[in-house]
């Protein structure tokens, strides 16, 4: 939680896993300052440039992302210190004893602090095994357990049986997990099917939010949440094969997905029609354009105020959507569940959302 001033309640600190692409960094760089302190962005960078790293330079104050460059090179030029901007470095089980010392390096240089990645699919380990990595991350590192945040990563679950076979796995590891004084733990999944190419055209399809159902069926453990934004976790997606008009817009228990290929006009006439449909729909946030940049970006459309944009922009507006609709959606948990009953350093869960009905009803999975 993030601490209460004035008399307000603790907020919940919400840890979405977004890539270094344009779109998503671009959400994350118009994110209202209210807003900034209540969300832990961890951002997953597969090629290292100067426009990813001039981007964190220039992020909200408040906001403090954890970077991750584990599928990055070891080398002198991935050592977060020498960034020169203000991060916390995400250690994996796996790390070489070399960035396990620079990444140490550049938890004392900013938060003095470290987010530690668990991810199921990849860290094979029984409890013993993964006690022996985690002590040798704080002894290389330097760091005390109580200086870093664990982050359980589940990946995709895109269906009910992904969310059956997870959970038993996410139970046994936090169950070894409150064996170490940790600053928090959260938990992370995908839910974005990655294709959407086979879903209709010109109507909205209606996917259930599979990792915001998996966190609800954990709610009991008091752990934090976290997601992959309106991407997958696996990121080889069809976007590159499919251009068509895309908005992935989130509602309570599911994402409405829109992909327009009506015939007719210029492009701009085209998206227009799509973001009229959208601001129209029974899910649309009461505050319209000022719920979000992305939403204010997308009544913009609508009213022909703008041009269609491109796949990184669709991106950035949904993703802009995206953040503002969890921290509200766990806002309304921590207001509705019972005062004390989670540990410190924890969001409250609270109890299931409603799916949003209307337009075409289509479930993934």
């Amino acid at each position: 939680m993030v601490p209460a001033h004035g008399g307000r309640e603790a907020e919940p600190v919400y840890r979405p896993i977004l890539a270094n692409r344009r779109g998503e960094l671009e959400a994350l760089s118009h994110l209202d300052p209210s807003l900034a302190p209540l969300l832990a962005p961890v951002i997953d960078v597969s090629l290292l440039d100067s426009f990813t790293v001039d981007v964190l330079g220039r992020l909200p104050a408040a906001l403090l992302p954890a970077v991750d460059v584990s599928a990055l090179p070891d080398a002198p030029e991935t050592e977060l210190a020498r960034w020169g901007v203000p991060l916390v470095p995400v250690i994996g089980l796996a790390e070489s004893e070399r960035r396990l010392v620079a990444h140490g390096a550049a938890a004392r240089a900013h938060a003095r602090r470290a987010l530690v990645r668990l991810r199921i699919g990849t860290d094979r380990a029984g409890p013993d095994a993964a006690t022996a990595a985690v002590e040798r991350i704080w002894r290389w590192t330097g760091l005390d357990p109580e200086q870093c945040d664990l982050l359980v990563d589940a990946a995709d679950v895109c269906c009910r049986a992904d969310v059956r076979v997870a959970e038993p796995r996410v139970r046994r590891l936090l169950d070894w997990a409150r064996r170490h004084a940790w600053r928090s733990i959260s938990v992370a999944a995908g839910g974005m099917p990655p294709a959407l190419s086979r879903l209709p055209t010109d109507e909205p399809v209606r996917l259930d939010r599979w990792d915001w159902l998996l966190w609800q069926e954990l709610a009991n453990l008091g752990v934090g949440y976290g997601d992959y934004g309106v991407h997958p976790a696996a990121r080889d997606t069809d976007q590159a094969g499919d251009r068509l008009p895309t908005m992935r817009y989130t509602a309570d228990g599911a994402w409405w997905i829109y992909r327009w290929s009506r015939r007719g006009g210029r492009g701009d006439d085209r998206f227009a029609d799509l973001c009229r449909t959208l601001v129209a729909a029974p899910y649309w946030p009461a505050a319209g354009g000022a719920y979000s940049w992305g939403d204010h970006e997308i009544v913009r459309r609508a009213r022909r105020s703008g041009g269609a944009g491109s796949t990184s922009t669709w991106a950035a507006w949904c993703t802009s959507h995206h953040l503002a609709h969890v921290l509200t959606a766990l806002r309304a948990s921590a207001r509705d569940a019972r005062p004390g009953r989670m540990p410190p350093g924890q969001p409250i869960p609270g109890r299931p959302a409603r799916p949003n009905r209307g337009g075409t009803a289509r479930r993934a999975g």
